[in-house]
């Protein structure tokens, strides 16, 4: 595993004006293939797999039905408020589901989903976190992919209580 590197995202201007990127380098481990079944809640699903199974970091790929009542959280209310309020929506109905994520421990080692999806039910769209409980509707079709060679770990964030990924090298 190479260290964590701070890297330009555009030419610098001056250094005290650059924008730079960390990050790390990992490896591809196992792939597992899920069938989630009706009821089953994504992220409580795919974080006991991932305990049982020794995962601590992956790409997680999430496809199927989500259930009427699942609740999805859509953004905060305000951006830029003292305490971060996360604007929480109810999917009203059966929706259609597709989503991406990460799978990373948090400082207790735990494996923690990350995970957005979009939601779609006639002509209507909600998109955001599935943390607050998104159930699964007849099938829910997931693929992770691990990651090895990885230190990356979640860890609060002290100014918006956040678990931020952190890149360690």
């Amino acid at each position: 595993m190479l260290p964590a590197r701070r890297l330009a995202a555009t030419p610098p201007v001056a250094a005290e004006g650059s924008v730079f990127v960390k990050y790390s380098t990992a490896g591809l481990g196992r792939v597992f293939v899920v069938r989630l079944e009706d009821g089953d809640v994504i992220h409580e699903s795919i974080e006991a797999l991932a305990a049982r199974e020794g995962v601590l970091r992956a790409v997680v790929i999430v496809l199927g039905g989500a259930d009427d009542g699942s609740r999805v959280v859509v953004g905060p209310h305000d951006g830029r408020a003292a305490v971060i309020e996360p604007l929480e929506r109810v999917l009203r109905g059966v929706h259609e589901m597709a989503g991406v994520g990460t799978l990373f421990p948090d400082t207790s080692g735990r494996p923690t989903l990350h995970l957005h999806a979009a939601f779609g039910r006639d002509d209507r769209v909600t998109a955001g976190c599935i943390r607050l409980g998104v159930a699964t509707w007849v099938i829910g079709e997931v693929v992770i992919i691990e990651l090895t060679g990885s230190a990356a770990l979640r860890r609060v964030d002290p100014l918006t209580g956040f678990e931020l990924l952190e890149i360690e090298g």
